[in-house]
C-alpha cells in the first residue's frame, strides 16, 4: 500500500485517491481552496493528531473509490472540463435556485426564533451572485481556453495572453466561495437542526451540507487537477515553440 506521509499537501492526496475527500470533509479539512496546505499543517490548524487522521486515510484507501468520486487525475483535460460542466455546472444551476427558495422562506418565517437564518441568508445570496457569472466564465472563456490548447500541437494564441491570470481569477473566486461556505457551516451549527426545526428547514441544511461537499469537489478537481495540468501543457508547450 502507498505510504501517506502528512509533508504531502491535502490536495495532492485527493488527487492520488478521490475517496480520501470523504474523510477530509468528515474532519473539516478543506482540500479544495486549502489544498496547498500538507497533511501535517492541516491537522495542526484542526488540533487533530496525524498519526489518526493517517489511519483514517488508510484506511479509506483500502475500501476503494466509490462510484461518485472519479479520478480527475486519469481524464484528459478536455474531459475534465466535460466532467466539471456536466456534474458540478449542471448541479448547481439546479440546486442554487432551489436552495434560494428554501433559504428565502425559511429566514422569513423563522427569523424571529433563530437569527442566524437571516446570515445564512445572506451568505448564501453572496455565494449564489458569485457562482453563476463564475460558472459562465469558465463556460465561455478558461474551458474553451484548455480545451483549444490541449488539441493543438503548438501555442495556441489567447486574447488575455496566457492562461496564468483567467486561472488566477478563477482560484481567487473559489477562495471566496470556500470562504462563505465555512460562514455557512458556523452560522447553521455544522448543519445540525435545532428540535423544533420544521421539515423545510431540515431540507435547507441538508441542502446546504450537500452543497458544501458538492462544492468542495468541484474546486478541488480545479485548483489541484484541472488548472496545474493546463498550465504545465501550456509552459511545455511555450518552451517547445522558443526551442524550435
Amino acid at each position: 500500500m502507498e505510504r501517506i506521509e502528512p509533508s504531502l499537501t491535502v490536495g495532492n492526496l485527493v488527487r492520488q485517491k478521490p475517496s480520501r475527500s470523504r474523510v477530509f470533509d468528515q474532519l473539516g479539512i478543506d482540500f479544495c481552496c486549502g489544498g496547498k496546505v500538507s497533511l501535517q499543517r492541516a491537522c495542526e490548524k484542526r488540533g487533530l493528531a496525524v498519526a489518526s487522521v493517517v489511519a483514517q486515510l488508510a484506511e479509506n484507501d483500502t475500501r476503494g473509490i466509490p462510484g461518485d468520486h472519479v479520478d480527475a487525475d486519469a481524464m484528459s483535460l478536455t474531459e475534465l472540463c466535460d466532467h466539471i460542466e456536466a456534474t458540478h455546472h449542471a448541479y448547481l444551476k439546479q440546486e442554487l435556485p432551489r436552495l434560494g427558495q428554501m433559504t428565502e422562506k425559511v429566514a422569513r418565517v423563522h427569523s424571529d426564533k433563530e437569527p442566524k437564518l437571516q446570515e445564512i441568508r445572506q451568505i448564501f445570496v453572496e455565494l449564489r451572485a458569485e457562482m453563476e457569472p463564475h460558472m459562465l466564465k469558465e463556460e465561455k472563456i478558461l474551458f474553451p481556453m484548455i480545451r483549444q490548447l490541449e488539441a493543438s500541437v503548438d501555442l495556441p494564441e489567447f486574447h488575455c495572453g496566457t492562461l496564468e491570470n483567467p486561472i488566477r481569477q478563477m482560484e481567487h473566486e473559489h477562495d471566496q466561495a470556500g470562504d462563505a461556505l465555512a460562514r455557512i457551516r458556523v452560522a447553521a451549527d455544522d448543519f445540525i437542526p435545532p428540535e423544533w426545526a420544521c421539515n423545510t428547514y431540515r431540507a435547507m441544511l441538508d441542502g446546504l451540507r450537500e452543497l458544501e461537499g458538492n462544492m468542495h469537489q468541484h474546486v478541488h478537481k480545479e485548483n489541484n487537477v484541472l488548472f496545474p495540468k493546463a498550465a504545465e501543457l501550456e509552459a511545455s508547450r511555450a518552451l517547445k515553440v522558443a526551442s524550435s
